[in-house]
């Protein structure tokens, strides 16, 4: 999503670190460059002008010119106020003392709220908790549906009334249910509209008043830019909580993610990165600042491998590679492994230096599934010795994977130079030496993922 605003930074950036020492006016000129750069990414005009004011008040208050890294330290300033803007500290979701815990998702239609309901669900799971989802939008067409349909997707059940037309009264008999039948945390699909009006409003303000809800969650569209700002301000009326975006993984400009907490005042607790239900992450001010400014999020790569990777099979297979075995089930199981973290182009993103280059490097996903497909088409005996694959297995394995002879000689030739690699990294590490991001530094790479994926 801020590809465009991460450019233009960047070239704004690398202009002043060419210069050994900056004046005044330099500073002021970068300053103007950056506050049109956040008008573009369709940031508010307030916030892009009171951000630029206090980049410029920090950097006469540290006279960064009279130091020996200015452009540095510009940097640095334009990064704790980006942090700043984006609310400063990661904040995760309340618990209630006594459960069960009730969150109340509101937005409109679009927004992407019902999917979000599941993808919260499943990440609570995923963290041991035992979600409840809850139906209440009553009005729209098919609402419910789409909820249990998503929620099983998720694995989360979810509550429903047949012929109920009071949403008040459902979300009520949700909370009775749930502590009878041992639910923790209630999700609630509220309705929604296509547009703020006094009904629906209303209707909100009736649940919030009778369920008392932990939390009051808001989820809006990442790429309607100034109108998701508009969005938060109408629905503050009811004490909004905390923030989820939807859709940060879309080719919008960006604008809604650095212009709505300092608008409302209100945090973004998650935002999401995809239309699969484990594509929600919580939202660190601090990992999205240093995207913005292409310096990667390594924390956030490492919590992808390890809550996606089987510590077992990555213990397992780091004995493998000890021994000098690697085998192209191996190679098979370390793609999906990378594959389950998520699209490609979103893992580049969290590496430093490789988020602006996305557009150069090209990455084609397709490729990953036509591999998959010739090592599914091998027998045991030729994953585990690919020396034995000649003329006749390897037209046999192209006809299995509908590929060319040549795409087959191009997976063997690849594994073969990796597994050359794993050689003389086990080679180093024998004699003592450090590799850097391989097993035979101080410790596996985070998740037992190897160096070359």
């Amino acid at each position: 999503m801020f590809e465009s605003l991460q450019a233009r930074l960047g070239e704004i950036f690398r202009r002043l670190t060419g210069r050994g020492h900056l004046s005044p006016e330099d500073v002021d000129a970068a300053l103007r460059e950056v506050r049109l750069a956040l008008l573009e990414a369709d940031v508010h005009f307030t916030v892009a002008r009171d951000f630029v004011a206090r980049v410029r008040e920090a950097a006469v208050g540290q006279e960064i010119w009279k130091s020996l890294t200015p452009a540095q330290q510009v940097i640095k300033i334009v990064y704790d106020e980006l942090v700043r803007l984006l609310g400063g500290a990661h904040r995760d979701l309340r618990t209630a003392p006594q459960p069960p815990t009730v969150l109340l998702l509101v937005g409109l239609h679009g927004t992407g709220k019902t999917t979000t309901a599941a993808k919260l669900g499943y990440l609570l799971r995923r963290r041991g908790r035992h979600p409840l989802l809850v139906a209440t939008d009553l009005r729209r067409p098919a609402a419910v549906e789409q909820l249990e349909a998503v929620g099983r997707q998720a694995g989360v059940p979810t509550f429903t009334q047949a012929g109920a037309t009071d949403p008040v009264a459902v979300a009520l008999a949700a909370v009775d249910h749930a502590r009878r039948s041992g639910h923790d945390v209630l999700i609630v699909d509220s309705a929604g509209r296509l547009h703020i009006d006094d009904p629906l409003m209303a209707e909100l303000a009736r649940m919030r008043e009778a369920l008392r809800p932990t939390e009051v969650l808001l989820t809006l569209d990442a790429m309607a830019g100034q109108d998701a700002v508009r969005m938060a301000q109408g629905f503050a009326a009811l004490g909004l909580d905390g923030l989820i975006l939807t859709k940060l993984d879309g080719d919008a400009r960006g604008g809604a993610a650095l212009s709505v907490v300092a608008v409302t005042g209100v945090p973004i607790l998650f935002v999401g990165v995809g239309e699969r239900v484990e594509a929600l992450e919580p939202f660190h001010p601090d990992r999205m600042a240093a995207r913005i400014l292409g310096m990667g999020d390594v924390l956030t790569l490492i919590e992808k491998a390890q809550a996606t990777m089987d510590a077992e099979a990555a213990a397992a297979l780091e004995r493998r590679l000890r021994r000098g075995e690697f085998t192209l089930a191996d190679f098979l199981e370390q793609l999906r492994q990378v594959r389950r973290m998520g699209p490609l182009d979103q893992l580049l993103e969290l590496l430093p230096g490789l988020g602006r280059m996305r557009g150069a490097l090209q990455v084609d996903e397709q490729q990953l599934v036509h591999v998959e497909a010739m090592i599914n088409s091998m027998t045991p005996e030729e994953r585990q010795n690919p020396a034995i694959i000649d003329g006749s297995r390897r037209r046999r394995i192209a006809r299995g994977s509908g590929m060319s002879v040549q795409d087959v000689n191009r997976l063997l030739k690849q594994f073969e130079e990796a597994r050359r690699l794993v050689r003389q990294v086990q080679g180093l590490g024998r004699r003592g030496k450090r590799v850097r991001g391989t097993a035979g530094e101080a410790g596996p790479v985070p998740g037992g993922g190897l160096p070359w994926l």
